[in-house]
């Protein structure tokens, strides 16, 4: 049988008691009828038993504060505000 994605002959490989035709070239698949519902039965017995997944826990983010403009009010939050450099004209005129 050749492959119908490439044309290449089809090898044929058992699983578990599944024969299973694969194409080396492309690695493409391709089942026989009712060789997908032995591998779904197989899987199903020998799957462990996954355990129940964790309830959502909302994330506990310290309050953010704001100022009247919507910017982070940094001087509550312990982080001032830098200091605006001085520019030479300042030396030469009081402002």
């Amino acid at each position: 049988m050749q492959c119908p994605i490439d044309k290449t002959d089809l090898v044929m490989t058992d699983r578990q008691g599944v024969e299973i035709d694969y194409c080396p070239k492309c690695r493409g698949v391709w089942l026989d009828r009712g060789e997908l519902d032995k591998i779904i039965e197989r899987g199903a017995t020998q799957a462990p038993v996954q355990p129940a997944p964790q309830p959502y826990q909302e994330p506990n983010y310290p309050p953010q504060q704001y100022d009247k403009h919507g910017n982070q009010d940094r001087n509550n939050q312990g982080n001032p505000r830098k200091k605006r450099k001085e520019s030479f004209l300042g030396d030469l005129f009081d402002f």
